[in-house]
């Protein structure tokens, strides 16, 4: 009977599919494997079909189970939907805003968006993280922040329960010190001299961020988990890298780096988001703030790319 299928055997379905195994699924939903296969037989008995082959090691669909998969992902999307709506109904009490906010996220913008928003909301309790890479939308995920400022070309923590919108962009650069050789080198510099020197690269050590190469020129790689690292690293003449223009601006200006001309090899801007849960409902507040950060001309003096509202989909790509 279909009246009996549960969200939690649509949950393992898509586990396994995910994982590409029984095992794999049990330890991602933290579940006795043998769990995972009683939630899957219900399934197939409940729809009057087998979801997996059954002479093959691995969990390979079969045509029906390749059907139906995109429409258990839309059933869990759903239920996640109505899930975060029902906790925002019943969201009282005084206004608060919780947010993580990517490192490389223009500062002094930041900064201004927030002064403005207590202006605007003097009782509000701000609760603020500044993080990298998939850090916000983790918290977002474990309900430590309602919402995040990401990266788009950071891979989704779990599509399936957090939406992503465009946010803004912002204009990076190829930068080194001045004492760096490949200060010296004649502009524009080609990618493979660029491998030839070490890259300092911004992660936040998650499981397969060395298999992610947007921006990175070679093997010879530092990798740092803070941004003012790298840049502390680019100035001392220890290697080359790509900043946003905002952060660097400066140093720019008193020629502690300089930017690095690159031929045939295009670095796109950097493309903000807003993560938040599937169904969420903004407050007031939390509609203000994003307002805010979106808004080009919030802070004065910064230096912004130009941009286009719409989405677009990138490759997924760590900090280079």
């Amino acid at each position: 009977m279909l009246d009996a299928i549960t969200i939690n055997q649509l949950r393992a379905f898509v586990a396994v599919c995910d994982q590409g195994s029984f095992s794999g699924a049990a330890r991602k939903l933290r579940r006795a494997q043998s769990a995972i296969s009683h939630a899957i037989k219900a399934l197939e008995s409940a729809f009057d079909v087998e979801l997996f082959e059954r002479n093959t090691r691995k969990a390979q669909l079969t045509v029906a189970g390749r059907s139906l998969l995109p429409d258990a992902r839309a059933v869990i999307s759903r239920t996640e939907e109505m899930k975060n709506r029902a906790g925002a109904i019943a969201k009282v009490g005084a206004p608060q805003v919780s947010v993580a906010v990517d490192a490389y996220f223009p500062r002094a913008h930041l900064i201004g968006c927030l002064r403005t928003l207590q202006a605007a909301f003097p009782t509000a309790a701000i609760n603020l993280r500044i993080t990298t890479m998939q850090g916000g939308e983790n918290m977002v995920l474990d309900g430590v922040c309602a919402l995040a400022v990401t990266i788009d070309d950071v891979p989704e923590v779990n599509p399936d329960a957090i939406e992503r919108r465009w946010l803004r962009d912002e204009r990076m650069v190829t930068v080194c010190a001045p004492s760096h050789p490949l200060a010296s080198v004649p502009k524009p510099v080609p990618k493979d001299e660029f491998g030839r020197h070490i890259q300092i690269i911004v992660t936040d050590n998650q499981r397969g961020a060395e298999k992610t190469q947007q921006g990175v020129a070679g093997k010879r790689q530092w990798l740092v988990n803070d941004l003012g690292a790298k840049r502390d690293l680019l100035k001392a003449g220890l290697g080359w890298g790509h900043l946003p223009r905002h952060l660097v601006a400066e140093d720019l200006a008193s020629r502690q780096l300089v930017e690095l001309e690159r031929r045939a090899w295009h670095m796109r801007a950097l493309t903000f988001v807003i993560s938040q849960r599937r169904g969420y409902d903004l407050s007031p507040c939390e509609s203000r703030l994003v307002e805010l950060l979106g808004n080009a001309d919030a802070s004065q003096g910064e230096q912004v790319g130009t941009a286009s509202p719409a989405r677009r989909k990138r490759p997924k790509a760590r900090h280079a």
